[in-house]
């Protein structure tokens, strides 16, 4: 049996972070909260590490940051090629 991995969006695992709070809070067991959430402890170990207080309209603005960084990481990395081209050109000259 093979499972669908699934992406959670970051208001998606904010909400299933308040659930489980709530559900512990109300003597839960662990167990029954991952079974519930449908993710595994490390999951919710590191969604925990990640999101942990956060609020639904800050998870936006970190996944739009994180999109941004990696956006200007690859121009970065564009003109480091290119000069790394011109360089090379302008040895040959």
């Amino acid at each position: 049996m093979s499972k669908k991995l699934r992406r959670h969006s970051a208001e998606q695992i904010i909400k299933k972070l308040r659930n489980a709070d709530a559900m512990v809070a109300a003597g839960k067991s662990v167990g029954e909260v991952l079974q519930a959430l449908e993710v595994s402890e490390a999951t919710l170990s590191r969604w925990r590490s990640q999101y942990g207080g956060m609020k639904s309209e800050e998870a936006k603005r970190l996944k739009s940051l994180e999109e941004e960084n990696n956006r200007l990481k690859k121009i970065v990395a564009d003109q480091a090629l290119d000069i790394s081209m011109l360089k090379e050109i302008a040895k040959g000259n």
